[in-house]
């Protein structure tokens, strides 16, 4: 589901239509973290500021991405 398609399901009135857009959601969220952590990694981002970006520990976001690099 495009980011558009996500945008306009997310205002339906249908629960399975807006439940999907939600996944859909999720899934581009968690992609796009993922590519923006191993980017900041490559530039030499410590666990701490990348966890203070995201809003969270850096425990909580090495133990989520600590392999990427």
């Amino acid at each position: 589901m495009e980011e558009q398609q996500i945008s306009h399901s997310l205002q339906s009135e249908d629960p399975a239509v807006g439940l999907r857009a939600v996944g859909a959601l999720h899934r581009l969220a968690e992609s796009t973290e993922t590519r923006y952590v191993a980017l900041a990694r490559e530039r030499g981002w410590t666990w701490e500021q990348i966890g203070d970006a995201l809003g969270v520990s850096r425990q909580s976001v090495h133990t989520k991405h600590g392999k990427v690099r």
